[in-house]
């Protein structure tokens, strides 16, 4: 068996990464109006805006503390993990690291497409990705028309925590293959 497994350290690196840019770059934000809503959703750092002023609810603030802990753990696992790939004990250390980055990036997206969902079943088609221009049903404007333009885009941190958790996959694909070959010779 090797002595490091080069794929983990890659995705033990890269939850790292994540995590950080993810303090300050959302993975998908959403911008209504000019300044009238705006929505930085991220499994670590979520906040929205409503005509300039910022605000964050605590359950979600909640919700992304444990995410935060999650990872951070899952990428300190992880790395430990890459030096010692062939202590007795390794298969837990990478059974329980590889798992959470791809739970939280299915999660994220399960998530948010359930929001936009619901946001759209209130006649509020928001975009996922892409700009659209939302007309907001009259009976929410007490009769009144209002259209206004919407923006939807997933961020760098999305995309490299999709890459993340990829490497995390194929960290423990490789364990596996590493540890049958091992045990076949």
């Amino acid at each position: 068996l090797t002595r490091i497994n080069l794929l983990g350290v890659v995705a033990g690196v890269l939850i790292f990464a994540v995590l950080v840019l993810s303090f300050f770059v959302p993975w998908w934000q959403l911008t209504i109006g000019e300044d009238l809503i705006k929505v930085n959703a991220s499994p670590v750092n979520t906040n929205f805006g409503f005509f300039g002023i910022g605000f964050s609810v605590p359950l979600i603030s909640a919700l992304n503390l444990i995410t935060i802990l999650s990872l951070a753990a899952s990428g300190a696992i992880m790395l430990l993990y890459s030096f010692l790939p062939d202590r007795h004990y390794s298969k837990h250390l990478i059974g329980f690291s590889y798992r959470k980055p791809l739970y939280v990036v299915v999660g994220f997206i399960v998530g948010l497409l359930v929001s936009v969902i619901i946001v759209g079943s209130f006649g509020i088609p928001v975009p996922l990705i892409g700009s659209e221009t939302i007309t907001i049903p009259s009976n929410m404007t007490f009769g009144a028309m209002v259209t206004v333009g919407a923006s939807a885009s997933f961020q760098l941190p999305f995309y490299l925590a999709i890459i993340a958790a990829g490497f995390a996959l194929a960290a423990r694909i490789y364990h596996s293959r590493a540890i049958t070959r091992h045990l076949g010779e």
